[in-house]
């Protein structure tokens, strides 16, 4: 990967600047409401390496509900955003799901890929120590090992930029900023069910974007199709630790943890759904095992050129106040769009990621290779 692409994947992936506004000299700073979940960078804080653990999808229970999506019952309105990917829901409040609901809502994130709950205010300033309790129902939370947190929460992953950033020196190496990625790829056991909102929204832009990895796969041949079934990839934290590291990725220089590599399906099974997806991402893919150089660049370019150019199976949210955003990070892919950085406005959001399984081989009896 180049370093201009390794250099916008970063700023996709972790959307964080330190610097806060600045006020005029003589004008009176304004106290912002969620300085409190600003990030925070603790250079002596460091974490030994992720242990595995085996995870139960709370997808599952709902299977056997008489009404697998009774926690829809009293909205207001639910619109499919595309017919392949994401559904908007008004009128149902979050903080008042029960144990069947938020099952149920794990559910229909997996069979939809993307839900996109307006108006939850509520849940967004319920604060950290609810962060805390609904993430953990949905499994174990990932601690970042490079980004930013809110001082004494790590297991919260902040998105931060104001008008201190300098898209100029992003577009130096770049024509673009958009990046598909799914998040923190590289670990044994990559997140799942994410959770995902913004405290301070830019007047406009800031969206991000969606694809389904489902409908990416079932687009390609079925020779085709059979052929990458057979093979796994390798995923790598390597990178981006060193751009942390040397300050190039423009955060706190922090390294929690040692950054690890780990090999995963190129084709992987939902453990809820069983459908299969594409799982690749621009971000920390960097090669196919047993291929050589030559033809694993090869491969990986055609699958990131046919994600990124399938539009017709991509959806885009554009942010609103009190919008919560819930994805399967297992079967999709995202991308921020930095398109407000003239405005100088803030765009700052928060990330919930309860660790899932081990990604399960679409081919049965797959031998995934270890490093």
């Amino acid at each position: 990967m180049s370093t201009a692409t390794e250099t916008v994947t970063q700023t996709t992936e972790t959307l964080a600047s330190l610097s806060l506004n600045k006020p005029n000299e003589g004008e009176k700073k304004e106290e912002y409401r969620y300085s409190h979940l600003l990030p925070h960078f603790d250079h002596q804080l460091k974490y030994p390496p992720l242990v595995p653990f085996e995870h139960v999808d709370p997808g599952l229970r709902a299977l056997t509900h008489a009404d697998q999506r009774a926690f829809l019952n009293g909205a207001d309105k639910v619109v499919q955003l595309t017919p392949n990917l994401g559904t908007e829901v008004r009128g149902v409040n979050l903080l008042k799901l029960d144990s069947d609901g938020r099952d149920q809502l794990a559910l229909e994130v997996a069979r939809r890929g993307l839900v996109v709950f307006r108006d939850q205010k509520e849940f967004i300033d319920a604060g950290p120590e609810s962060y805390l309790e609904w993430g953990r129902y949905f499994g174990r939370l990932h601690i970042h090992p490079t980004s930013g947190h809110p001082k004494n929460y790590p297991e919260f992953h902040i998105v931060y930029k104001d008008a201190s950033f300098d898209l100029a020196t992003v577009y130096e190496n770049s024509i673009t900023t958009t990046v598909w990625h799914s998040d923190v790829s590289y670990e044994l056991q990559p997140p799942g069910l994410t959770t995902f909102f913004l405290l301070d929204v830019p007047t406009t832009g800031g969206d991000t974007l969606f694809t389904s990895q489902v409908s990416t796969l079932r687009r390609l041949s079925p020779p085709f199709v059979a052929f990458l079934r057979t093979l796994s990839a390798v995923h790598s934290a390597v990178e981006q630790a060193a751009r942390s590291r040397s300050h190039t990725d423009g955060q706190g220089g922090v390294v929690r943890r040692e950054p690890v590599e780990h090999v995963h399906p190129l084709v992987r099974r939902h453990p809820v759904t069983g459908e299969e997806a594409l799982y690749l991402n621009k971000g920390f893919t960097r090669r196919i095992v047993g291929l050589k150089k030559e033809e694993s660049e090869t491969l990986l370019d055609f699958l990131f050129s046919h994600i990124a150019a399938s539009v017709d199976l991509q959806a885009r949210v554009k942010w609103e106040p009190g919008t919560v955003v819930l994805w399967d990070n297992r079967i999709t892919a995202h991308s921020a769009v930095i398109d407000y950085a003239e405005s100088n406005q803030r765009r700052h959001g928060l990330r919930i990621a309860p660790q899932a399984e081990r990604p399960i081989p679409a081919l049965e009896g797959l031998q995934i290779p270890t490093l």
